[in-house]
């Protein structure tokens, strides 16, 4: 949806060479993205297992986005609504990817 229309946008307006980060300026920590999707689910968050941060673990990820923006580009979806549309599409369309995370 957005990242899609960030890559045309980047393809066609952008500059040769030049490097876009598409983001909607969202940052969430690991366990909040993990509570969203178990909503989703309709499932418990005590699923949620906490394990010790390996070394050099990551304290944030963040994009600048500033140079995509520059295009004209910017979001039309939440993060929660394209997250939701990303787990329903795993549901529906779980005989095509399945077969393929063991490979």
């Amino acid at each position: 949806m957005d990242h899609c229309r960030g890559i045309d946008v980047a393809l066609h307006q952008g500059k040769v060479g030049e490097i876009y980060n598409i983001g909607g300026d969202n940052e969430y920590q690991n366990i909040k993205i993990a509570q969203l999707i178990l909503d989703l689910l309709g499932k418990s968050s005590s699923l949620i297992r906490f394990v010790t941060d390996r070394p050099g673990h990551d304290r944030r990820y963040a994009l600048n986005t500033t140079k995509i923006r520059q295009l004209g580009w910017q979001p039309q979806f939440s993060f929660e609504a394209s997250l939701a549309e990303t787990v329903r599409w795993y549901m529906q369309y779980e005989s095509w990817w399945k077969p393929l995370k063991d490979v």
